[in-house]
Order: C-alpha cells, then structure tokens, then sequence
C-alpha cells in the first residue's frame, strides 16, 4: 500500500502533553513457535479494539515485528492507558492474565513495556521525506518553518505549534 510522501521537513505538533507508551516481546525460545504465535496474536485484536474506540485514548501507534517486537503508541494521558489495560470489557486482560499464568516465568516469551509522560516542552520531532509517521501522524504534522529549524527551537516551541 502506497503512502504519500511529505517531500520537505516536518514536525509534530501536539500541542498538549503525550503518553508515549512501548510494548513487545521477544520470542527467547523460538522454536516454541506456538507459545510465541499465541502471545504475538493478542495484540491485532488490542489495536483493532483501540481504532474502533478512539474514546479509549490512544492517538496512534506503530509497530515492528522480528524476533523483538515493539510496539510504539501515543495516548491522550496515562490514566486512559491504564483504565484499557484493566478494563474487563477491553481485549487487554484476558490475554494478559492468560500470559500470566501460562507463559510467564518459563523463558520462552519475554515482554516489555515502558511508559512516558512528555509535556509539551519534552517533545522534538522532525520528518524530512517521510510519510505521516509516529507522533505527527498520532496528533498533527506541520511543515518546519522559520523558528522551527533546530531540534532546539522544536523543543522550545512543541507547545505553541
């Protein structure tokens, strides 16, 4: 599938603060192809929960598969974050607990995440020949412009942009 290409340089503009949240896994024992195609299959479901319900609270993602998987997403705050992953009605629990109590501790999956509260003033982004990628494609992509040349200047004006 063709994605336009911005020809130029670009940011992000978020203009409020971001959770930025990475989750994955690595297939430690890979030839138990079964156990990792059963952790790796929760997670289609989980994004296509979270595109379906935008009042969730996850802006975007993007993902990359390989022995390590990460997954990088940007929510609207922590607490939307943590209300999917403990919300019953939501396709995060069940596989998390079923995780739990038959894949943790037996080396053969590990998971990850790692959680980021980002205030405005925190973020610096720029996108030069790229299509609507990362946090410019979670929250809003503008050309970079006079004052925004510089990592510093981005820094400096990631909440005004």
């Amino acid at each position: 599938m063709a994605q336009k290409v911005f020809p130029g340089r670009y940011t992000a503009a978020p203009g409020r603060p971001v959770t930025v949240f990475l989750i994955g896994m690595r297939a430690n024992r890979w030839w138990k192809l079964g156990t990792v195609m059963r952790v790796a299959s929760a997670m289609p479901g989980m994004l296509r929960h979270l595109g379906e319900n935008p009042d969730a609270g996850m802006l975007g993602c993007e993902g990359w598969f390989g022995r390590t998987t990460v997954l990088v997403s940007y929510w609207e705050s922590p607490e939307h974050l943590q209300r999917f992953a403990s919300d019953r009605d939501a396709p995060h629990l069940a596989p998390w607990r079923d995780f739990m109590r038959t894949v943790a501790g037996s080396g053969d999956v590990g998971v990850y995440h790692e959680t980021y509260e980002v205030a405005p003033g925190g973020i610096e982004a720029v996108y030069n020949g790229m299509p609507l990628f990362g946090l410019a494609r979670a929250t809003g992509h503008v050309p970079v412009t006079a004052g925004l040349n510089t990592a510093r200047q981005r820094l400096r004006s990631s909440g005004a942009v």
